[in-house]
């Protein structure tokens, strides 16, 4: 296997095992949900995007919005293995005076560059970065997750109709489609398929490919890159509750889910031996 490809599975095991701190430490959280996008914030967070820890608001820098604001713990997992702030921190997770709130705060938090929390917005915050960073030149790409249940809002189609028409080629959104919401599944309560076909309609560049695979998503996270005159759109299939067994079990129930000590252990166990 390539060397860069470990270091991006290491960096992906990293990142979950401090999401099961941060999220242990307050005993509950959306633990599933910032589980299933450990992969893809190690691949933009270790390979592709362009920051600087030692200057959070570094111009012409390389933005990532979580719309799913819920994850929030998931991003700051990342930000604080690429040194955005110490990892220690981590464990005032939802705490009194903590910089991290459950869900994204720009704000608060070193290294987040839009606040989230009100599902479908994201998207419009990313579009508007996107053609802000146009129109200054600056160079960066910006990227944003969406979840498949925030998918369902008539703002994210929207923000995606605007992109696709003015061709705003320096936008990648991912759809983390781990099929899973708060009280079902997407299927269930208002189904999102054709997706890829979705996204074409709306003039995206489409991938469709394995979201928990390392190596999938940097190939085409490069070739998205590559792609001029369009948006793009990459749908990660994902597994909601990703290398811990209990909380893939859970399903719809790892939406929000307790975590006590010996959780916290048992996860460990597991995200250290690659299950």
């Amino acid at each position: 296997m390539d060397a860069e490809i470990i270091r991006l599975k290491e960096l992906a095991k990293n990142i979950r095992a401090n999401i099961v701190e941060a999220i242990a430490s307050i005993g509950v959280g959306h633990i599933g949900g910032c589980l299933s996008i450990a992969d893809v914030l190690a691949v933009l967070y270790g390979k592709h995007m362009r920051y600087d820890p030692e200057n959070p608001k570094m111009a012409g820098r390389d933005r990532l919005i979580c719309s799913k604001g819920h994850a929030g713990p998931a991003v700051y997992s990342a930000l604080a293995e690429v040194g955005f702030f110490p990892k220690e921190e981590l464990k005032t997770l939802n705490k009194g005076g903590t910089r991290l709130p459950s869900h994204c705060d720009m704000n608060k938090t070193p290294g987040v560059d839009m606040t989230a929390g009100s599902l479908g917005q994201g998207l419009s915050a990313a579009v508007g970065a996107a053609i802000g960073s146009k129109l200054s030149k600056d160079g960066a790409t910006i990227y944003a997750i969406i979840g498949d249940g925030e998918s369902q809002e008539g703002q994210i189609w929207e923000a995606a109709m605007y992109a696709g028409s003015h061709h705003i080629d320096n936008l990648i959104v991912f759809t983390d489609y781990n099929k899973m919401q708060l009280d079902g599944t997407t299927a269930e309560i208002n189904d999102l398929e054709p997706l890829t076909d979705k996204w074409r309609a709306f003039n995206f560049e489409v991938w469709n490919i394995p979201g928990n695979d390392v190596e999938a998503i940097d190939k085409a996270v490069t070739e998205a890159k590559a792609v001029s005159g369009k948006p793009k759109m990459i749908v990660l299939n994902t597994v909601k509750g990703k290398g811990v067994s209990f909380v893939e079990a859970a399903k719809v129930g790892s939406h929000s889910m307790s975590v006590s000590e010996s959780d916290r252990e048992r996860a460990l166990k597991e995200i250290e031996g690659g299950c």
